[in-house]
């Protein structure tokens, strides 16, 4: 196991962890007896060594807290995912030629590949908006310990001379189920119902013209309940969540898979029942 040289960088982090609301009360307890022992003269690389193996059953299993499994990544050598998310080039000031797109269908972990592979991209980052809360966390907008309001989304800078919000929305569209009002695919509840939210006047027309196409296309026998709503204050997500198709590849390949199969027997669904429609009417 790697070990940081910076014994007091290691021990302010553990002092913040300790802190920080976001920190569940027995990891909180875990970290502040490996602070503890560090302050009272204990081994350095011992204390950090147990609070690595006491931590690691829910780690391997991703189920600690967002900043607590930065740290478990940090102290463990996996430099790979406890890189941080660089969030000047998405805060930096837009450019003439780019614009913003922002996105709720479901788990934003699975939002992020889709749009940022594409050409013309500058940035995407996975964040919380639409709600009241300011300053949300991932508990609070996902494991419904308030009402925020918020759902999960991704905010997208484009270069609009290489894509289009036009061909953004299109994405969008092949990515989600928009006649699950309730949730998308396996995550259920308000916090994960699929929202268009526009910039202007002219993302609104776009979307709106979008939506209704695919609505007049009698793709679905469902209607569409995609909302389309003016775009509020987007709040970033915490550093675990972004890009978490690159730092957890095996994990959200499942859960990528589950989607695809999803909407690829939805679409084959829509597409026999469209045949069959046409066939009915030629005879």
């Amino acid at each position: 196991m790697k070990i940081e040289s910076n014994h007091e960088k290691i021990l302010n982090e553990l002092y913040n962890l300790v802190l920080s609301p976001r920190t569940r009360d027995w990891e909180r307890s875990l970290l502040l007896s490996a602070k503890e022992k560090i302050e009272s003269g204990g081994n350095f690389n011992q204390a950090l060594a147990q609070l690595e193996y006491d931590l690691r059953p829910l780690a391997v299993r991703n189920n600690l807290t967002p900043d607590v499994t930065d740290f478990y990544l940090k102290i463990t050598g996996d430099t790979n995912g406890s890189d941080k998310f660089d969030l000047s080039s998405h805060y930096a000031k837009d450019q003439a030629y780019e614009e913003r797109a922002i996105f709720a269908g479901g788990c934003f972990w699975c939002m992020v590949e889709p749009f940022e592979t594409q050409t013309g991209i500058v940035s995407v980052l996975s964040g919380y908006t639409g709600g009241h809360t300011k300053n949300p966390t991932y508990e609070q907008v996902s494991g419904g310990t308030a009402d925020t309001g918020h759902v999960e989304a991704v905010e997208i800078i484009f270069d609009s001379r290489v894509i289009s919000y036009e061909e953004l929305v299109a994405l969008y569209w092949q990515i989600t189920d928009p006649t699950d009002e309730f949730g998308q695919f396996n995550d259920r509840g308000k916090n994960y119902r699929p929202i268009i939210f526009v910039q202007n006047e002219q993302q609104r027309k776009i979307a709106e013209t979008s939506r209704q196409k695919l609505a007049d296309s009698g793709q679905y026998d469902r209607p569409i309940v995609t909302e389309i709503k003016a775009a509020s204050t987007f709040w970033p997500a915490e550093n675990f969540h972004q890009q978490f198709y690159k730092k957890n590849p095996k994990r959200y390949k499942l859960i990528k898979k589950e989607r695809q199969q999803f909407l690829a027997f939805q679409h084959l669904q829509n597409k026999i029942r469209l045949g069959l429609k046409r066939f009915t009417k030629k005879a």
